[in-house]
């Protein structure tokens, strides 16, 4: 058997765990008054990763039925009077509400009433949000078995199914049908993203974008309502596209909007942008497939180009958890693709051939990490 190496750094930290995990110290530091607070706080963050999955359930359960939106519209009300509307026994109905509650969803008001908490008041009118909320469901009967995940041994599952391009050596033959359900949760959370986008960087210095991997058009639109004198267009796969005309159709911006289909990993992108933008997609795929979109970006760009990605990216500093164990096991569940954190990406990027790469502060990085990179 081989012998671990020990580096000198490792000698107070195995101390320190040795301390954390004895039954002596720990019940010492629950009774110590200074360190009290400390131990108390450890134990609850360690039953909320005990309980998590939970804590989702009771915000899919009032997502459901669209508790928030019914004490928006309505305002605060008693249990006894939500339970009919919620379609729910009143007993149920009250562990529901007391369970929101508990997790800052609702709050009590007097009289006996619920109201929305400060959790709950932000899922009000987000589409975007409750949607992936419901979506999550896929992603929990994927890891009912974690380590056969882990091992490759689990088959495809609900994930893998929900993002057909995960699975097929041939994207670009998947019918509108196929495309149609993720197309459509893409759409729903995609105004997050875009006002983020469109917070940080100014694309009215730009004549045409190029969204590549746009799905439906629905930030091509948020760009093209923002900077008017901006043409836009979508590429993205030819079962996808007909929805992105459809869009712009709708919202009156044929004129300036137009989609392309094809394989952005086999075919050439189309030329003429001087801004070109990826949007949650480079996470979706591994490093190899990831390095021939970046090049096919790069000869797409004319000289003074740009690029702008934007994904939620891992090591983002507050959000450390949604990087490598939130978006990890998704992608992993999904069949493909891995988080990234910017240096990562930025040596991507420079194996692509790009030159300078820039992050720009967005108002919530949780959501959305963004980087401005130039041709070289």
């Amino acid at each position: 058997m081989g012998t671990a190496q020990i580096h000198w750094s490792d000698a107070p930290l195995a101390w320190r765990d040795r301390l954390l995990s004895s039954d002596g110290f720990r019940r010492w530091a629950e009774a110590f008054v200074p360190t009290r607070w400390i131990a108390r706080r450890r134990a609850a963050q360690l039953f909320d990763l005990l309980a998590g999955f939970v804590y989702s359930q009771v915000l899919l359960a009032c997502v459901q039925v669209r508790l928030f939106e019914l004490l928006a519209a309505e305002g605060p009300q008693t249990a006894a009077a939500l339970a009919p509307r919620l379609t729910l026994p009143l007993a149920a109905a009250e562990r529901l509400l007391r369970a929101a509650v508990s997790l800052r969803l609702l709050e009590t008001r007097s009289g006996g009433r619920y109201g929305l908490g400060a959790l709950g008041a932000p899922m009000v009118g987000n589409a975007g949000l409750a949607a992936m909320v419901e979506h999550h469901a896929a992603l929990y009967r994927d890891l009912a078995d974690p380590l056969a995940l882990l091992r490759g041994e689990a088959a495809a599952g609900s994930l893998a199914g929900f993002w057909p391009y995960a699975g097929t050596q041939e994207p670009t033959a998947l019918p509108a049908q196929r495309v149609a359900d993720y197309s459509a949760l893409m759409a729903a959370s995609q105004p997050l993203v875009a006002q983020q986008v469109l917070q940080a960087y100014p694309l009215r210095r730009h004549h045409r974008l190029l969204d590549v991997g746009g799905g439906d058009g629905a930030f091509a639109c948020a760009a093209a309502q923002h900077a008017p004198g901006l043409q836009v267009q979508v590429f993205d796969l030819p079962g996808v596209v007909g929805r992105a005309r459809g869009r712009f159709e709708r919202d009156g911006l044929s004129a300036r909007c137009s989609a392309v289909g094809g394989d952005f990993f086999n075919d050439a992108l189309p030329r003429g942008a001087d801004l070109i933008s990826l949007l949650r997609v480079v996470h979706d795929h591994d490093d190899e497939p990831v390095l021939t979109l970046l090049r096919a970006v790069r000869d797409a760009l004319p000289p003074g180009g740009r690029l702008l990605l934007a994904e939620p990216l891992a090591g983002t500093p507050g959000a450390e958890a949604m990087g490598d164990a939130y978006f990890g096991f998704y992608l992993l569940a999904m069949g493909q693709g891995r988080p990234r954190s910017e240096a990562q990406l930025r040596a991507l990027l420079q194996q692509a051939g790009f030159g300078r790469v820039q992050p720009l502060r967005t108002r919530m990085p949780l959501q959305t990490g963004l980087l401005l990179v130039d041709l070289a």
